[in-house]
């Protein structure tokens, strides 16, 4: 039974090893004022930074998620470590000798398994470098120097060498103490007929390492004809290497990416060399595996999705390349930084290009060109003839499908619009609503948990645009989608200020507020909130118990994150410094106003397409429908709240 660490060690751990500096491993920080750094929850995705580390205090939380503690909480929660295994590393770092308590330390029995399983790792990589000294690797670093690759350039990414026997790395490892149990939970040995046996052979080897910087696995390239195994062999899944959360050279990497803003997705492990060689340090490559959402979590705890990050993918041309961008594509909506594409000519690899044209074709084939959008769209398109009407349609149906897909409906439309030139329709609004069609769909067979985010009401005044009363019920999506709400936006923080005063103060806005539709908020997380209202019997209903009125919306919440919404709303602080009718009415008019303005210029847009193709009767209602709501918006702002 492992001893208990004494307590005085623990708290000289935690005096001894920074909190910024541990975190920072895991994510960028940034000042947030008053002493604290912030970045990107490293436990939960966001869009904006709601993670705080206090370094004089020792501690960090996150306003989105709750989570929270002091350097040891945050070890174990990331790392998923028991407390002495935390302890012991944080120990090991800080250079701590650590007593223990009811008994003798014996680290093959009382080290966690976490740890013990990168300490083999770490003493593996030592034998797999000094392996590649050995005369049998000659032909391992043939296949370097063949590649451009010298003996400082396999010291600097650790490039090592498994011999060809059968236990050569086991009978290691046994002697550092290693049983076999965890040699084989390791993935670094597996059983043979007479007991386990080297899962690498005669292969050069590439050490796999965490955001920390600790070697969690291997990748290992075949060397030899009479080798059946595959090209590139992985350490299999284990309780420290998942292949689908883990980048080759992310130690290496992170640091250039948070400061650059900026992240090159590779394919290989020698295209990661030939990059940060060529001076194109932000690369980084999967291992055995497509780019998927736990790579994005990766790169956007470092990226910080600042507005102005890229990340640039360096896809073959070929088929397989093209796969590899499409299911990119369908990630792509998933970080804030702009995505883009490279292609070496014919086809070369980063690691072929450098040896074929050196290290300024490398870096000059990394610069933001082509869109990953526009790349993955055109493959589609290119698959048809689109000199036929039947070869456009059928172009049109399957990346309409694709570009359905996008959450954020600006994006959507705005990607719409160029598929419209890719498939050579000149109606781009017939794309358009294609689109917004296809989403339709998607979201009313459930796809996305969500409803038509244009559901409910129209924008407000004397009549819905659908034909219905303001008393009736809105349907408006279940859960926030969409954009992240932006308090710099105006018509955000009216939307938000109005919601609180229904939940806090709803006497200041009711009987008005209950005629608004869901779709006057133009934020779908704020319509959500609405719904809710609307389902708890509207503000009017908080005039009396406005305690069990709260519980009601949510109550209404159809999950987590919107119920998080309503008690955020309803306790905090107003941005107006008197909250009074004065102040209620401005923001009721505001919102109103806007959602006018909006339905105004939908229908004159409309009109202006439509040009002379639109029928006489649709002409005069419309031309109607726009008087009436001009008249309307200049009685909310001669008026304000007195024309509600």
């Amino acid at each position: 039974m492992a001893g208990r660490i004494n307590d005085d060690d623990v708290k000289a751990v935690r005096d001894a090893v920074p909190i910024d500096s541990v975190v920072s491993e895991y994510l960028q920080l940034r000042s947030a004022g008053g002493g604290n750094l912030k970045g990107l929850c490293p436990f939960h995705d966001e869009k904006s930074p709601s993670f705080q580390v206090s370094p004089g205090k020792g501690l960090f939380h996150c306003f989105g998620c709750q989570e929270g503690g002091d350097t040891i909480a945050f070890v174990m929660k990331i790392d998923h470590l028991s407390f002495s295994e935390t302890v012991e590393r944080l120990a090991a770092k800080a250079g701590i000798t650590l007593r223990y308590e009811e008994g003798g330390y014996n680290p093959s029995h009382q080290r966690g398994e976490r740890i013990r399983l990168i300490e083999a790792h770490q003493a593996a990589a030592d034998f797999y470098v000094r392996a590649l000294e050995s005369p049998e690797a000659e032909i391992g670093r043939k296949f370097l120097a063949e590649r451009g690759f010298d003996q400082d350039a396999a010291t600097h990414f650790r490039v090592g060498y498994s011999p060809a026997g059968w236990d050569h790395l086991t009978r290691y490892l046994r002697g550092k103490g290693f049983s076999d149990k965890e040699l084989i939970t390791s993935g670094l040995s597996q059983d043979g007929r007479r007991g386990p046996i080297d899962r690498f052979r005669g292969r050069l080897m590439w050490p796999i390492s965490d955001t920390a910087g600790e070697i969690v696995g291997f990748g290992a390239r075949k060397l030899r004809d009479d080798d059946n195994g595959p090209k590139y062999l992985n350490t299999p899944e284990t309780p420290i290497y998942k292949k689908s959360q883990v980048l080759y050279g992310i130690d290496l990497a992170k640091k250039d990416i948070a400061k650059a803003s900026r992240a090159v997705v590779v394919e290989g492990y020698t295209d990661v060399m030939a990059c940060h060689l060529a001076g194109v340090t932000t690369a980084i490559a999967t291992c055995g595996t497509a780019f998927g959402n736990d790579h994005i979590k990766i790169l956007r705890r470092l990226l910080m999705d600042n507005g102005s990050a890229r990340v640039i993918f360096t896809f073959d041309g070929d088929s397989a390349g093209q796969k590899a961008a499409l299911r990119a594509f369908e990630d792509d909506q998933k970080f804030a930084a702009e995505t883009y594409i490279a292609i070496a000519p014919d086809n070369m690899d980063p690691c072929d290009l450098r040896l074929a044209k050196g290290d300024d074709a490398v870096r000059d084939l990394v610069e933001p060109r082509t869109p990953l959008f526009e790349f993955a769209l055109r493959q589609i398109v290119g698959r048809y003839d689109l000199e036929t009407p039947a070869g456009r349609a059928a172009a049109l149906d399957e990346a309409a499908a694709v570009v359905a897909k996008i959450k954020t409906s600006s994006v959507q439309r705005e990607v719409a619009v160029q598929l419209a030139g890719f498939v050579g329709i000149l109606d781009q609004e017939f794309v358009v609503r294609r689109v917004a069609q296809l989403a339709r769909w998607a979201r009313d067979k459930g796809g996305d948990g969500r409803g038509d985010p244009r559901g409910g009401r129209g924008p407000g005044g004397p009549q819905d645009r659908r034909g219905g009363t303001p008393q009736q019920p809105v349907q408006t999506p279940a859960a926030p989608s969409g954009p992240a709400l932006n308090l710099r936006s105006p018509a955000h923080r009216t939307e938000r200020e109005l919601l609180k005063l229904a939940l806090q103060k709803p006497a200041l806005v009711s009987p008005a507020f209950d005629a608004y539709g869901a779709d006057e908020f133009t934020a779908p997380p704020y319509a959500a909130v609405r719904q809710c209202i609307a389902e708890a019997g509207g503000a009017e209903r908080g005039l009396g118990d406005n305690r069990e009125y709260l519980v009601a919306v949510m109550d209404a919440a159809p999950n987590n994150a919107v119920r998080s919404l309503v008690t955020e709303l309803a306790v905090e602080v107003f941005m107006g410094r008197t909250i009074d009718e004065t102040y209620a009415g401005m923001q009721l008019v505001h919102v109103r106003l806007r959602a006018v303005d909006r339905r105004i210029n939908e229908v004159q847009g409309s009109l202006a397409r439509l040009g002379s193709n639109v029928a006489p009767d649709d002409l005069a209602a419309a031309q109607n429908e726009v008087w009436v709501l001009q008249q309307y918006a200049q009685s909310l702002r001669a008026k304000g709240a007195d024309a509600l």
